[in-house]
């Protein structure tokens, strides 16, 4: 398996996998997504390929074919009342192909983001999982991650 920067060449298997995210949400609470969109389109993630502050990280199989990505976000609270001055790695969504789950494709691609963010002087890595999504929450901390904020509701 391959990791490396996602190219403009894959923005149609990324579209393909932001559909599969997105159905998992839409299942989970279709109150809140909508079935048969994508996050991002076309135009947005060649704006996001382009941005080195927002990288995207795809695992690719022996064919090169995209198995997997991470959609990534430099973020940073400088001059915050509050909060301390830190380089933060936020994974703004990651994925892994229906086909390719289980078969550690996922594990790499948090590796390598981990790696990323130590070799660039990252604070932390940071991610949001829905409670709708109770698989991808066992995944992450299997990973080592641990909550860090819980974000709470009341449906009106």
């Amino acid at each position: 398996m391959e990791i490396r920067r996602a190219v403009t060449a894959d923005i149609e298997r990324l579209e393909a996998l932001l559909a599969q995210v997105l159905e998992v949400h839409a299942t989970g609470r279709p109150d809140l997504f909508k079935h048969g969109t994508t996050k991002y389109t076309e135009r947005e993630l060649e704006e996001i390929l382009a941005d080195d502050a927002r990288p995207v990280f795809v695992a690719c199989d022996g064919d090169g074919v995209v198995a997997g990505y991470a959609f990534c976000v430099f973020q940073r609270h400088a001059n915050d009342n509050v909060l301390q001055d830190v380089r933060t790695l936020y994974v703004d969504d990651i994925c892994v192909d229906e086909a390719s789950r289980g078969s550690g494709v996922g594990r790499a691609l948090y590796e390598h983001v981990v790696a990323f963010a130590r070799e660039e002087g990252f604070y932390n890595v940071t991610l949001n999982v829905w409670s709708c999504n109770p698989g991808a929450m066992r995944f992450y901390e299997s990973l080592g991650m641990r909550p860090y904020k819980i974000g709470m509701e009341e449906v009106l």
